[in-house]
């Protein structure tokens, strides 16, 4: 059975856009970052990230853009670290900065929508991610970033069409090794039973046998109270004959 892990938990998990640049650990030695160029100091800051010292990431990449000011990708890079070091103050202004510079950054306004969901403003990263995708439709990420904040809206067939989408973009997209997106925020066991049977059925439609089982699974476990509807949902039609589905919920027996 393949690992597959349901992006689901109490916080969201900010698992950003911008991985792209990232080389071998950066140098031990201490370099004056203001005798570096502007591209020395933007591989730097992304060596940095790379080993997750945020805060020296942060002092290289503000040299870079003070060289630099109105370098899109350099504030969208600064964002990034700045987010992944709690900062989302700053990380939001840098964002802004990234989309004046370019409105057509696409991973800047996505990246605004994370800052807003990781503060639960869920409505406004709706109106971000929904820009992104305008943006950039075919990056699967922004697709499952909007899913994520309808479904915490409570909105899941908003969040299913986007999900669908994401996995017509990238297979991968769902699964935990993928390592993109945003996280649903779940505050309970009861959300997190729902959100499991809701990529349940999308992995069902697909013919995705595995990944299926394995969100029923969950849902089973967190409780959810209409396993029953597997032999009711059209999406589940093609294996409920599946002894394995049957195995994790029993058909209904007939009266």
């Amino acid at each position: 059975m393949h690992n597959i892990t349901l992006r689901v938990g109490v916080l969201a998990t900010l698992l950003l856009l911008s991985r792209n640049s990232m080389g071998a650990p950066a140098s031990q030695q201490e370099v004056n970052p203001n005798s570096m160029t502007t591209a020395e100091l933007e591989k730097a800051g992304d060596e940095a990230r790379a080993q997750k010292d945020y805060a020296l990431a942060i002092n290289y990449l503000r040299t870079a853009v003070r060289k630099d000011r109105k370098n899109s990708s350099l504030y969208n890079k600064l964002g990034i670290a700045e987010l992944q070091n709690d900062q989302l103050g700053d990380a939001r202004a840098d964002f802004e900065k990234a989309a004046k510079y370019d409105p057509k950054n696409a991973e800047a306004v996505n990246n605004l929508g994370a800052v807003d969901f990781k503060e639960k403003r869920y409505g406004s990263a709706v109106k971000y991610f929904k820009k992104a995708v305008a943006l950039e439709e075919t990056r699967a990420t922004f697709h499952v970033n909007l899913g994520a904040a309808w479904f915490s809206q409570k909105k899941v067939e908003h969040a299913m069409l986007e999900y669908v989408r994401a996995l017509e973009l990238d297979p991968e997209a769902l699964r935990a090794s993928s390592r993109a997106g945003v996280a649903a925020q779940i505050a309970s066991p009861e959300e997190r039973a729902q959100y499991s049977y809701m990529l349940a059925k999308i992995y069902a439609a697909r013919g995705d046998m595995e990944g299926c089982l394995q969100c029923l699974k969950r849902a089973k476990e967190d409780g959810y109270r209409n396993l029953g509807n597997v032999y009711k949902d059209q999406e589940f039609a093609k294996l409920r004959d599946n002894p394995r589905l049957q195995e994790v919920v029993p058909p209904p027996i007939a009266k």
